[in-house]
């Protein structure tokens, strides 16, 4: 799940050498905190929360064979 944030968070913003994504996980649940520069905040976050909504849709999708659920914090 990691890799995927870094991947689509990089391909969004200007500055991709300041994405930095970490992982915690307990038993049932798996936090992704997303930290991006100030500046391309609004860039990850898009119009109305619709692109920050999309990142979380596809890492939900992409976590369903880990039957965890998946909390993608954006910092």
């Amino acid at each position: 799940m990691k890799e995927l944030i870094t991947l689509i968070a990089k391909s969004l913003v200007d500055q991709p050498d300041q994405v930095v994504v970490t992982e915690e996980t307990d038993e049932d649940t798996i936090r992704l905190e997303l930290a991006v520069a100030p500046e391309d905040m609004g860039k990850v976050i898009g119009k109305g929360g619709r692109i920050a909504k999309a990142i979380r849709t596809v890492v939900k999708a992409a976590a369903t064979k880990t039957d965890k659920r998946v909390i993608v914090d954006i910092k």
